[in-house]
């Protein structure tokens, strides 16, 4: 009986030592699943977390991707608006150049125009300043020939007929005398006839005719257009009527 007793004593301290385990384990359990719950908490925060994310890269990098879009086709619009411009640019600085060029030789041809129309200004005013002198040699060369008997004045017709008829030292008749020589009117006059008519150089006539009307000759000198001695020299030859 204390037998039975002792062993029954023993089976129920056995199954008791064995319920207290397994509670034990129970609630081991228990903060396991509670800990892995907790963890998969975390675990899905930071799965949308991460997905949200990856979402807002996307976004951005589709805007980036449309920005960079623009950005390229604007970069290749300057590009060629650039070329299109260093075109334009170089068809104009080619025709700038032609036109330098071209201009160029039109400035060497009127150079030497105007080097060959001094030479044959300068010839003429020779020319004309030879044949003024010649003229007024020739003018003195008559008076200085003429005799006295015939400067004198003349009394009655048979004397002047006489005269007329009386030969010369030459051995001639002596001719009448001259017509008068016409005058040069400076208001009308070209400043070509007046360079070779007068003998004054091309800027005096030039003067002499962007400082018309003359009312007398003496305004030639009183306006200050050709000096005292060359007024002198060409007052009687010129005339301001019409």
């Amino acid at each position: 009986m204390r037998h039975v007793w002792m062993a029954g004593l023993a089976l129920m301290s056995a199954m008791a030592v064995s319920g207290c385990v397994s509670d034990k384990k129970y609630h081991e359990a228990l903060a396991d699943a509670d800990t892995v719950r907790g963890d998969l908490e975390r675990a899905r925060a930071q799965k949308n977390a991460l997905e949200q994310q990856v979402k807002t890269l996307k976004d951005l990098n589709a805007k980036f991707g449309s920005e960079s879009q623009i950005a390229r086709d604007e970069l290749q619009r300057i590009q060629h608006g650039r070329d299109k411009e260093r075109d334009t640019i170089d068809v104009r600085t080619k025709e700038l150049d032609d036109k330098v060029k071209q201009l160029s030789a039109q400035n060497r041809n009127i150079k030497q125009e105007y080097d060959e129309a001094r030479r044959h200004n300068e010839q003429l005013k020779s020319l004309v300043a030879r044949y003024q002198k010649e003229m007024k040699e020739r003018s003195r060369s008559l008076s200085s020939s003429v005799p006295a008997e015939l400067t004198a004045p003349l009394s009655g017709g048979a004397s002047a007929a006489k005269s007329a008829s009386s030969p010369t030292p030459f051995g001639g008749p002596v001719e009448a005398a001259a017509p008068p020589v016409s005058l040069l009117n400076i208001n009308k006059a070209p400043s070509t006839d007046l360079v070779l008519t007068l003998g004054v150089s091309q800027d005096v006539a030039d003067r002499i005719v962007s400082n018309r009307p003359y009312r007398v000759k003496g305004e030639l000198v009183a306006k200050n257009v050709v000096p005292k001695d060359v007024f002198d020299d060409i007052k009687d030859r010129i005339t301001v009527s019409p």
